[in-house]
């Protein structure tokens, strides 16, 4: 549907307007126009947050993550602890989803604090851009490395100024994807949810048949590893820590909700595109995890720098599994290469997302220079939106050069925020359930949200190793703060006196 160019469009109630998209008229009855064309099917909607989430991006890059904070047990059990906790999440943001769109709370207007909300979701999303491509920028390197001979072969060892353009290259062409019409980003997300699946169900398989070594059943449901390095006993504390791979990888899923205002019948479709990513993403991570950990049989082994993938524990595993068996790793380097199209398309897709984003509260003038933002092209896409988005994401990523540490607090903070928090508070009292709801059960289900998201907030804000120095430091709870502060006085400053919630661009006829 061709974007409507008056400033003011007269509707009546589309809901009872045969053969009129049940979405749109949802979107209407919020008082905005469609902008952007609404194009996506359930199908294609599905494959954004599925791609998104992306087992392989996630599981792969943090790998190391959870072999090191108490491998093999944490992250067989610790996948099912956080993936219950996030379908409970997802199904609160269903509802929430197939009712008010592109997240619009009903109360947000007038209520000048939710601003901060605003710009908090904005700015994790962002995290998460960089988080995902400066991973596939970093797996470049290691890619790289091996194929020239690894660490030990006198491989070529990329400096951080050259990931750091890898980062930015692999940002502008997402940007430039980005820029095509939603047609053809859903054509490339159906494929990228294809080859995720289609990349799991190989490596699960060949990699552990591949392996002349393989680990016991015993040893990949029940070895836990405390052997970290980090100065850290507690075996809480570092089940807890390991977490993190989990959470950071069933993130995501919201994406559906995002990508509303171009989906046909979103108000029920939205909904099934959260529900139906979060829960094959279980399914395939779970048996991913399992397969590839059968072919782990030595962990101070494969987190060490000295080692030929220099400490990128997957990459090592896919690696030395080909290498042992037929003389050469280049069947590592192959399934390695799997995994990074994966990763590409999981940031395609997150910058897609992102950019919605942005888009919808420029709508609403919550943003500097909002009227910009919020432009769209002659294909109905908001480019201006695509490339702030990826621009923000490489300046988020500039934080490696001067500690990693700090850098990956940005992964931190990719696993947190609040996203219920107004449903069950709020908007208790006026929300309106949509197609999909969770009926009596939705303040319930909304507030186990809630409190799991203040959990993972919580732990993934604790020291990482003791004693704590500045190399170690866990800068989550200073970049979390730092923002809080920042936006809260930009809102006490001058955002109370101009944003006042939704700008609505079309009106009912009485």
């Amino acid at each position: 549907m061709a974007p409507m160019n008056n400033a003011t469009t007269r509707i009546h109630d589309l809901d009872s307007v045969p053969g009129i998209d049940s979405g749109l008229a949802r979107l209407n009855q919020l008082g905005y126009k469609q902008e952007l064309k609404r194009d996506l099917s359930v199908l294609s909607n599905f494959a954004f947050s599925f791609s998104i989430i992306s087992v392989l991006t996630g599981v792969t890059t943090l790998y190391n993550t959870g072999l090191k904070y108490g491998g093999p047990l944490t992250m067989v059990y610790g996948w099912l602890v956080a993936g219950f906790f996030t379908m409970i999440v997802g199904l609160s943001m269903a509802e929430i989803g197939g009712t008010l769109l592109l997240e619009r709370p009903p109360l947000r207007q007038g209520v000048g604090s939710l601003c901060l909300l605003d710009h908090r979701m904005v700015q994790h999303r962002r995290a998460v851009t960089a988080s995902i491509d400066f991973s596939l920028a970093q797996l470049l390197a290691v890619i790289i490395l091996l194929s020239t001979g690894g660490t030990n072969g006198g491989g070529y060892v990329a400096s951080k100024y050259v990931v750091i353009c890898f980062h930015g290259a692999i940002l502008l062409s997402h940007a430039l994807l980005n820029s095509l019409s939603i047609t053809w980003l859903s054509v490339l997300g159906q494929f990228s949810a294809a080859w995720n699946v289609m990349g799991v169900c190989v490596l699960m398989i060949l990699v552990p048949v591949v392996a002349t070594q393989k680990a016991s059943a015993e040893f990949v449901f029940t070895h836990f590893n405390t052997d970290n390095d980090s100065g850290i006993q507690s075996t809480p504390y570092i089940f807890v820590l390991g977490l993190l791979m989990s959470q950071y990888t069933l993130t995501g899923f919201d994406a559906s909700a995002h990508m509303t205002e171009e989906t046909k019948d979103a108000d029920k479709k939205g909904p099934k595109g959260i529900i139906s990513a979060i829960g094959i993403s279980l399914v395939f991570g779970w048996a991913y995890l399992v397969g590839i950990t059968f072919a782990v049989t030595d962990i101070p082994q494969l987190l060490s720098s000295e080692n030929d993938a220099g400490g990128y524990a997957i990459a090592q595993v896919f690696y030395q599994a080909f290498k042992r068996r037929y003389g050469s790793g280049t069947g590592g380097i192959f399934c390695l290469g799997v995994v990074a199209v994966a990763i590409f398309f999981c940031g395609m897709s997150s910058v897609t997302n992102n950019s919605r984003t942005v888009y919808a509260f420029s709508r609403d003038g919550a943003m500097p220079l909002s009227s910009w933002w919020h432009r769209v092209n002659s294909q109905e896409v908001p480019t201006n939106a695509v490339w702030l988005s990826a621009f923000i994401s490489f300046a988020m990523a500039l934080t490696s050069l001067g500690s990693l540490v700090a850098f990956q607090a940005m992964v931190s903070i990719a696993t947190i925020g609040l996203y219920i928090f107004l449903r069950v508070t709020l908007a208790r009292e006026t929300f309106k359930p949509g197609p999909f709801n969770l009926g009596r059960w939705g303040v319930v289900v909304g507030w186990v949200a809630v409190l799991w998201v203040i959990t993972i907030t919580v732990l993934f804000s604790l020291p990482v190793a003791y004693p704590i120095i500045a190399e170690n430091l866990n800068y989550t709870p200073v970049a979390v703060g730092g923002l809080l502060v920042i936006v809260l006085s930009w809102w006490l400053i001058s955002a109370r006196r101009w944003f006042h919630g939704p700008v609505a661009n079309i009106y009912t006829e009485p």
